[in-house]
């Protein structure tokens, strides 16, 4: 269960590197947004924190992976809304990635906690 909350935290966090990194203007050229930039680079560090607290400290890899994850969740969300009321960038990417992301986080968070509730059924089996 550790390695596959790890691995959502990690590849979560690329998926959000990746977006930061196209609204910064760094991969695709006419993607740049400065607003969404610094809140995706936010959700970056907060799910590579929680990576990183769940490879230092693995009792702590359940707690840290439903905060990142849920946190993510959160801030997409947000961005969601941001394309609703036109604040935020309106691209057809954009839309499908933030559609995506929502899926991947809640994938993610599902599995976070169903992995727990496994390992707490199999030690009251003993």
């Amino acid at each position: 269960m550790m390695q596959t909350v790890r691995l959502f935290l990690l590849l979560e966090g690329l998926a959000f590197l990746t977006a930061a990194l196209t609204h910064f203007g760094v991969l695709f050229p006419g993607y740049a947004h400065r607003q969404a930039s610094i809140a995706e680079s936010v959700i970056v560090c907060v799910l590579l924190i929680g990576a990183a607290i769940s490879f230092a400290r693995p009792s702590l890899t359940r707690r840290a992976g439903l905060l990142a994850q849920g946190f993510a969740l959160f801030g997409t969300l947000v961005g969601i809304l941001t394309i609703i009321v036109g604040i935020g960038p309106r691209t057809v990417p954009d839309i499908v990635y933030h559609i995506v992301i929502v899926i991947v986080l809640a994938i993610g968070i599902a599995v976070t906690v169903r992995g727990h509730q496994v390992i707490a059924s199999s030690q009251n089996l003993d």
